[in-house]
């Protein structure tokens, strides 16, 4: 690639590096299992967490914010498990708690009581940095809140931890009344805090705002800062790269973006930005390469599916469609691209479609193993263009295209197909018990040329495409033994533009998995159960022509 960090050159010249980051100078502090959790739809059990935490330290985050022990059971049971089972290598575990209530000692207050109890070298508090909050939240004066963070930090500290505070709806709260904001980082700092985190609670803030805000601050207290911030106007990432400009030296964020609302910073984005794109090492040196690794392993706990558009790790990322892109890609791929891909451990793909060129099927056909001279790209774009017209689509089923590629130029070289098809039959019938209950069966046969043996198999189901996918998979498997291996994982149906109605003609996508990849595969007809055979008999094609 053209610079040291991957990123491709810019016009404008690139971002000026910031100075290396010696020791603890600099935080990445991720709250994936605290404020990660409160995602719709995202419930880690103790074990997920605990793998969760893992994954964050392969990658080589500094701090991992564990969840509130003071709260609910589970976060109890995760600091107990954790003191045993957790064997951290990079980073710090933090326990996350709030300042004391209104009227008692923090040396009494039962949830600092947990917090110490958690046993963990550092402890992140919450406490309330906007005047109405104060009042109408915590329902105490001003004063008394900065006696409360006063006492807790102070506390915890002579009780040997190191303390953080994330300084709740600072921006908001600096906002409407500076001074109390200000009041609150040094009352923090004063008693003993390490860092005074700024929180955009509510995720409201634009960057240009939250500059001018970070500068004043960080002018008006000379106290260590860090950032937090939430996504609801889609500036998160932006907000935290650009508040380490203006002077902070602790980000927090979590795995993927995930939060509340519309979410958290996502500390991917943020630690890739600051590595490969303004040289600024914050993770162990090589960890970066384990960004896509990590991101998808961390999904797969939470049971979130990836979001293939993610910036650096989704696996669209660096995913090019357009035809006149694949051109300029195969001179060089920074024409395009804003970073090698391998850096963060990602690939560079290229998409075939109706905008494809020549250029593109090319790249596949590289991709692929496939040599594919001009004049065969030329008719394979065409052809593709022609189906696509007919409702196919070739980028949503990559294993469909490289049959239909490799049938165009391997040609009579081609090894002969691992069945030919005859005919298929389905029958659907409805069963009545008598007992006022019924069913649905159906009956599938199909007739198959198998390595030179006619074969006649029979499959029932419930319904006419499982009734199809088992008597294929019967048929095949006394030539083709591991076909038992080839399962239908997902299915898909459309109705496409045209005729509406019963008679409107369906495109059906099936994703088919043979336990260690998936391939998805595509079929096109007026009859649904037709477009479902297209897409299973490319299925098991393409499963068996690559054992």
């Amino acid at each position: 690639m053209s610079t040291p960090t991957g990123a491709a050159p810019s016009a404008l010249g690139p971002a000026a590096p910031l100075a290396t980051p010696a020791g603890d100078s600099f935080h990445v502090y991720d709250t994936t299992l605290r404020d990660g959790t409160q995602r719709e739809g995202f419930s880690p059990s103790v074990t997920d967490k605990l793998r969760i935490a893992r994954h964050l330290d392969e990658l080589g985050v500094g701090f991992i914010e564990g969840g509130w022990p003071g709260a609910n059971p589970k976060d109890a049971e995760f600091f107990r498990r954790a003191g045993t089972e957790l064997g951290l290598s990079t980073a710090v575990l933090a326990a996350f708690g709030a300042t004391r209530k209104a009227g008692t000692r923090a040396a009494v207050d039962p949830q600092v009581q947990a917090l110490l109890a958690a046993q963990t070298p550092v402890v992140t508090l919450v406490a309330k940095a906007h005047a109405r909050h104060v009042e109408l939240a915590l329902r105490t004066d001003l004063a008394e809140n900065l006696a409360m963070i006063a006492d807790t930090v102070g506390f915890l500290v002579r009780e040997g931890r190191r303390v953080f505070l994330d300084a709740e709806h600072f921006f908001d709260g600096y906002v409407t009344d500076p001074e109390y904001a200000l009041a609150v980082l040094r009352t923090a700092g004063e008693a003993g805090a390490d860092v005074t985190v700024l929180c955009d609670t509510n995720g409201g803030m634009l960057p240009q705002q939250l500059v001018e805000v970070v500068g004043a601050v960080a002018g008006a207290t000379g106290i260590r800062l860090g950032i937090h911030c939430h996504d609801d106007t889609a500036c998160a990432v932006a907000n935290t790269l650009l508040a380490v400009d203006a002077g902070v030296t602790h980000v927090q964020g979590t795995a993927n973006g995930y939060g509340e609302r519309a979410g958290n910073a996502d500390l991917f984005s943020v630690v890739a930005a600051l590595e490969a794109k303004r040289g600024f090492p914050v993770l162990p040196e090589g960890r970066l390469r384990e960004l896509v690794r990590v991101a998808h392993a961390i999904g797969e706990v939470a049971n979130l599916a990836p979001d293939p558009h993610q910036p650096f790790v989704g696996s669209s990322a660096f995913t090019h469609k357009a035809g006149l892109h694949a051109s300029a890609l195969q001179i060089d791929p920074d024409l395009y691209q804003h970073l090698d891909p391998a850096v963060v451990g990602n690939d560079m793909k290229v998409l075939v479609s109706e905008l494809a060129g020549r250029a593109s099927v090319e790249m596949k056909g590289r991709e692929l193993g496939v040599p594919v001279t001009r004049q065969q790209a030329a008719e394979v774009v065409e052809r593709v263009k022609q189906r696509e017209a007919a409702g196919y689509t070739y980028e949503a089923a990559e294993a469909s295209f490289e049959l239909l590629l490799r049938a165009h130029v391997e040609g009579s070289e081609a090894e002969a197909p691992v069945f030919v098809l005859e005919s298929w039959r389905v029958i659907d019938e409805y069963r009545a018990d008598g007992a006022g209950g019924s069913e649905v069966v159906s009956e599938a046969t199909v007739k198959l040329t198998v390595a030179g043996d006619r074969i006649v198999a029979v499959g029932e189901g419930n319904g006419p495409v499982n009734a199809l996918d088992r008597a294929l998979r019967s048929a095949l498997e006394k030539a083709y033994p591991s076909s038992a291996t080839l399962e239908l994982v997902d299915y898909k149906v459309r109705i496409l533009e045209g005729r509406l109605g019963t008679g409107a003609r369906t495109r059906v996508l099936v994703e088919t998995s043979d336990g260690d990849q998936r391939w998805a595969t595509v079929g096109v007809h007026e009859n649904v159960v037709a477009a479902s055979f297209e897409a299973l008999q490319d299925a098991y094609s393409y499963g068996l022509l690559r054992r």
